[in-house]
């Protein structure tokens, strides 16, 4: 894995809420085609980090090089609200937005994207159902298949699986991997030891530092919360 291309690189990266600094000089490497663990117990620093990778937080020092371009950042489900009166199809649609700006109509080959990326998910049949209507998995699933359907080299999550059923976190595990195996640079916050030491690339961060970069360096009992 040494000799891949970086699909993402951080220098000295500073950034924080207000006068509060949350990161504090992390340096890392995040490899391209690759699914990449972010760990740490609360408090670390791990959605700060994502925040600033997606662009959604200035930093305050440092620099990103994001060679895989300008990334697809998947959101908690608890950020979407229960009355969004959308369907779970027009959800996974809003993936190409991007592409084409939204008042745009989507094209054959924007729809057989976001019809694969749901098949992917597991969740066509529900196409038709408000996002509200749908369990909480289920939902969690269509913003994956969002994220997906934006066909961005770097793809980035913030505890896609928390809380799901062992079908759902299937589902987007399988999706993920498949990503990265098409060379997406794919980087995802997690407390679930297994995920951790499934990925191929880990991030350990601890009161905002980066303490462990690079394959298989994490214990499990690291990535546990306090």
């Amino acid at each position: 894995m040494d000799d891949e291309p970086s699909g993402l690189g951080i220098r000295d990266l500073v950034a924080g809420h207000g006068r509060r600094t949350v990161l504090h000089g992390i340096t890392a490497r995040i490899p391209r085609g690759r699914v990449t663990a972010v760990v740490g117990p609360n408090g670390a620093g791990k959605s700060t980090l994502l925040d600033v990778i997606a662009g959604v937080l200035a930093p305050s020092g440092g620099t990103i090089d994001r060679r895989a371009g300008r990334p697809a950042y998947v959101v908690q489900r608890s950020a979407v609200p229960d009355t969004l009166p959308i369907t779970v199809r027009a959800a996974v649609e809003m993936g190409r937005w991007s592409r084409l700006g939204p008042w745009r109509r989507l094209t054959t080959h924007d729809r057989a994207v976001v019809e694969d990326c749901m098949a992917r998910l597991g969740i066509r049949e529900l196409a038709g159902y408000r996002l509200g209507e749908v369990s909480g998995g289920q939902r969690q699933r269509a913003l994956v298949a969002q994220g997906l359907a934006q066909e961005s080299g770097l793809l980035l999550l913030d505890e896609p699986s928390a809380g799901l059923d062992t079908e759902a976190r299937q589902r987007i595990d399988a999706a993920l991997d498949h990503a990265a195996g098409i060379g997406v640079t794919v980087l995802r916050v997690t407390h679930d030891a297994a995920v951790a030491e499934r990925a191929h690339h880990c991030l350990l961060l601890r009161g905002g530092r980066l303490v462990a970069n690079g394959p298989r360096v994490i214990a499990p009992p690291a990535v546990t919360s306090p």
